[in-house]
């Protein structure tokens, strides 16, 4: 019996965009396995055969794998290779984790609600440029 293989992963790289390319091959991944596109368990190619697949350095998508990692987006298993984990429960845990940090701290700096709501619409603003 012969093992199938996963398509290849279906990722677009824009050289002139104003996004580092490691954050579009991050943010690629993510949403795909956010969206479902790649499902838990799916290996992913090796840093070395996506930079090749990718046009990049090697450099580059190891820096998007590690950023992956710490997300909780994909797990590297060793000799055996790199997979999607759970991403969107994960990304949810870590989101959730995140903002009550956030809330204890700015409670503790004495900011009231309006005042540290302020701060994190703000600080949306900036980091997804529109309109929060």
């Amino acid at each position: 019996m012969a093992v199938q293989q996963a398509p290849p992963l279906r990722l677009t790289i824009d050289p002139d965009a104003a996004e580092a390319p490691f954050e579009q091959v991050r943010s690629q991944i993510a949403g795909q396995a956010r969206e479902g596109g790649l499902p838990v368990g799916r290996k992913l190619p090796t840093v070395r055969g996506l930079a090749e697949q990718l046009g990049l350095a090697a450099n580059t998508v190891a820096k998007a794998y590690r950023a992956l990692e710490t997300d909780g987006v994909i797990e590297t298993r060793g000799r055996n290779g790199t997979f999607v984990a759970a991403a969107g429960e994960a990304a949810d845990k870590e989101a959730a984790a995140a903002a009550a940090s956030y809330a204890r701290r700015a409670r503790r700096l004495g900011l009231d609600h309006a005042a540290a709501r302020a701060a994190v619409l703000e600080a949306l603003r900036a980091t997804y440029g529109e309109d929060v």
